[in-house]
């Protein structure tokens, strides 16, 4: 068994581990105490907060046994995930607070047949099935194929875009965003809402800060470029990928090497500034993930000048008022590259589970196959079993037989492709052992959460029977955690490692 990345022959590769790495982070244990004393000693410097290590150790003790959370959500951190797909359809029932209540207002189809429903109805149709006159419900393969208004944000234009899944999120604290022209806005506080400056989570935005609303435009076009001209671009870069980017190469603004997975083939002159070098292979360069999102954002902008979204298509409407509004019930739509994003009563947000797409990229023929220390038989009965290790004999056939199916199936995905079939087609044939990836974003508390259902502890006052593929995530993420905020950490294990 290998490690290793496929070969340039795409001869399957197999592995037994995950990775998790900590892409980025806002997050320590001064950002707890910080927020918990503002509301009883007033504002504090992060240095006067670290004088007394031992009360700041009390107080996030004392959070944690009496269950305060909201002072545990003003932090961030954001992972990259290599694990099987099997992983990420448990993973996505964690939705690490970036939701939407049940009546937030989305806006589904085309042209005549174009409307504005409940975010709850859609996720009842999709889940369990739209109600009939018996009483009886009917799943409809039309209720799975959704389109809903997604926004390019480097022209500020509506498009249409699939819908590739809808969740139920769990009972979570609203804020309401008041905006000018009486409109409003209903979220959780970590779910990010677009700006002028890019992602905000809604928890952040004052009095007075803007945010996009999408307006009518005229069809077809989008900052002066046509969309089929547009597209043609977009599918003629795609193309370049290959002889352009090596399978290990340097991105061009930060200087890092990378995997060619890792790397993004974007124009150094945008071509919404010259429409010229939009064919033209010398303004090509790869680029990192973070380094085209700050590139996209506008950081790198010259000068230290941020780049607005253009105006053609979107509204900055000012914030007047950010205020909780009770529980509820909450929910997320996912939704496909390049853009991340839809509209919700009537205002541009991101959604928060960005899996690698097959439907744009070639997958590669990396495959899980369990290690020899992965317990493979179990024993009991439902709610009373355990797991236990199989004999020689038994890890021998698991690997045949993994590796053969992967292959097989591999082998049809390259020969429907080889025959000019789309890549979202062809990828039916690919198993859930297929190794894939994933930036999730999520604060403490949400990780808590995460960690209290998908892993295994003595210290566990409520005892978790979670698969081991997803456990192997949770322990690394824990890890990055346990490093940036080992006071709350501590505090987890102390209490039994239930999220407050």
């Amino acid at each position: 068994m290998t490690d290793s990345p496929a070969d340039d022959d795409l001869e399957p590769a197999f592995r037994s581990d995950v990775t998790v790495e900590l892409v980025k982070h806002a997050a320590s244990d001064a950002d707890v105490l910080f927020a918990a004393r503002v509301s009883t000693l007033g504002e504090q410097s992060l240095e006067e907060l670290g004088k007394d290590p031992e009360r700041s150790k009390g107080l996030i003790n004392y959070l944690m046994r009496d269950r305060h959370g909201s002072p545990f959500e003003h932090n961030s951190m954001t992972f990259l995930i290599s694990a099987p797909i099997f992983v990420f359809r448990e993973f996505m029932r964690h939705r690490v607070g970036w939701c939407l209540p049940g009546d937030a207002m989305i806006s589904v189809g085309t042209g005549e047949n174009a409307e504005a429903r409940r975010i709850a109805d859609i996720h009842r149709d999709w889940k369990t099935g739209v109600p009939d006159s018996t009483g009886g419900t009917r799943r409809l393969k039309s209720c799975q194929n959704l389109l809903a208004d997604t926004v390019d944000l480097e022209t500020g234009l509506v498009e249409k875009a699939a819908m590739v899944d809808v969740f139920q999120s769990g009972v979570k604290p609203i804020l309401k965003l008041s905006t000018t022209d009486d409109r409003a806005l209903r979220c959780t506080a970590d779910h990010r809402v677009w700006t002028p400056d890019g992602w905000v989570r809604a928890g952040d935005l004052r009095t007075g800060d803007r945010i996009g609303r999408p307006v009518r435009v005229e069809a077809g076009e989008r900052a002066g470029i046509p969309n089929r001209l547009r597209e043609g671009i977009r599918i003629w870069t795609a193309e370049q990928r290959a002889d352009l980017i090596a399978p290990m190469d340097l991105c061009y603004l930060c200087d890092e090497k990378f995997e060619a997975e890792e790397l993004e083939l974007v124009h150094v002159v945008p071509v919404e500034a010259d429409l010229t070098k939009a064919l033209d292979v010398s303004n090509l360069r790869p680029a990192c993930m973070s380094c085209h999102q700050r590139k996209t954002n506008g950081e790198g902008a010259p000068d230290g000048e941020r780049r607005r979204a253009p105006r053609n298509g979107l509204r900055w409407e000012s914030v007047v008022s950010v205020v909780p509004d009770g529980e509820e019930m909450t929910y997320d739509i996912s939704m496909p590259p390049p853009h991340h994003n839809f509209v919700a009563d009537g205002f541009v947000v991101h959604n928060s589970y960005n899996e690698e797409s097959g439907r744009y990229r070639e997958l590669q023929p990396v495959f899980y196959v369990p290690g020899e220390d992965r317990k493979l038989v179990q024993q009991g009965r439902p709610g009373r079993y355990e797991f236990v290790h199989g004999t020689v004999e038994q890890q021998e056939a698991v690997t045949t037989a993994m590796e053969e199916s992967y292959r097989q199936s591999y082998a049809a995905y390259q020969k429907m492709l080889a025959a000019g079939v789309a890549r979202e087609v062809a990828r039916a044939t690919l198993p859930v052992g297929l190794f894939s990836s994933m930036y999730a974003t999520c604060n403490a508390r949400s990780l808590m959460h995460f960690l209290g259902l998908r892993t295994q502890h003595e210290l566990a006052k409520v005892p978790s029977f979670p698969q081991r593929e997803i456990e192997m995530v949770g322990e690394k993420m824990e890890a990055e955690w346990a490093r940036l905020m080992p006071l709350t950490h501590a505090a987890f294990n102390a209490n039994g490692r239930i999220a407050p």
